[in-house]
């Protein structure tokens, strides 16, 4: 069978490789086989392969963060499943034609979802939805402010929080997203640059802002601090600037300001099982309901890695880029 490979840390367009691979292994115990029919191509891959993730992998090594497929055989023991069922796969490396893997790591989804929006529900929507719930208790009504806007977990958060009642102020960075934005539900949308917590004020008619959402790191976080209440909470969860978090001491002292980090994959090692299947129940719900939808721009199959992994990386796209490797 096929399966992507990382040869050695680099450039993904050029480090990542289809081979032909051994079959997964008829199940065992406590295991399930799985076929997979979408795979999404998270940023958190790029940036692994690329060696500016929380660590460096070892190579060869397999690849794929997120992944929906259809169980075709089960093991001794396992009674949640059956073959047949459509699952998301909580494995690490899903960018494969087939799977074996322990049928805890798999979850059951309901029949009428759509595959390919499963495949893009592991990461983005989860982070979105415990960022909301996690740090500020927050009611209908109040303000969330988060910045890389137009990003997969940014728009999972203007439309999360519009379905909880809550309020966002967007940061982007050109003016042509905002227009995307304010037609999928966010409150207020606002240009980086100068002045951001006068313009923010302005725009909320100087709500308090409790909890802020960072994807961008470096000068972004003071930024967002100064548009904050006192008291606020800044949530890092990204890297895009590539510069360390900045928090000027009049932010920490004075005003009473925090910031802290989140890592999905960090934070899931901690939650029980069923904490995990049941969030993953309710965002299920939302995509199909239709509250979360995620547009694809392309998709390829894995003898087309590298140009999947190129067309991933590229600026201003429409969509995600998916991976089917089944065709």
């Amino acid at each position: 069978m096929k399966a992507a490979e990382l040869s050695r840390v680099g450039p993904a367009e050029e480090v990542v490789l289809c081979r032909e691979v051994a079959d997964a292994p008829p199940p065992g115990k406590g295991e399930a086989s799985i076929d997979l029919i979408a795979c999404s191509i998270n940023p958190a891959d790029i940036l692994g392969i690329e060696g500016n993730y929380a660590s460096v992998p070892e190579t060869p090594s397999p690849l794929g963060i997120e992944g929906a497929g259809r169980v075709t055989a089960i093991g001794a023991g396992v009674k949640d499943l059956a073959v047949g069922d459509l699952v998301m796969s909580l494995h690490r490396a899903n960018w494969s034609q087939s799977l074996t893997v322990p049928a805890a790591a798999l979850i059951k989804l309901p029949p009428e979802i759509d595959p390919e929006q499963a495949a893009m529900m592991k990461v983005n929507a989860a982070t979105a939805l415990l960022m909301l719930k996690s740090y500020v208790t927050l009611k209908p009504g109040d303000w969330v402010m988060q910045n890389a806007g137009n990003s997969g977990v940014g728009t999972d958060v203007i439309k999360l929080a519009r379905k909880r009642g809550l309020k966002t102020v967007s940061v982007v960075r050109r003016h042509e997203l905002i227009k995307p934005l304010h037609d999928m539900g966010a409150n207020v949308v606002v240009l980086e640059g100068p002045d951001l917590a006068r313009r923010v004020a302005a725009a909320t008619n100087s709500a308090e802002i409790k909890l802020g959402l960072d994807a961008v790191a470096g000068s972004a976080v003071n930024d967002m601090a100064a548009s904050l209440a006192e008291g606020g909470i800044i949530v890092n969860y990204g890297l895009l600037s590539g510069r360390p978090c900045t928090l000027d001491a009049h932010q920490v002292v004075f005003r009473d300001i925090t910031l802290t980090g989140f890592w999905l994959a960090k934070l899931m090692r901690g939650m029980q099982p069923k904490q995990i299947r049941d969030m993953y129940a309710e965002l299920s719900g939302y995509f199909i309901d239709g509250t979360l939808k995620v547009a694809v721009e392309a998709r390829y199959g894995l003898d087309d890695i590298q140009q999947a992994m190129a067309h991933a990386k590229r600026e201003g796209r429409s969509g995600k880029v998916l991976l089917r490797p089944n065709g």
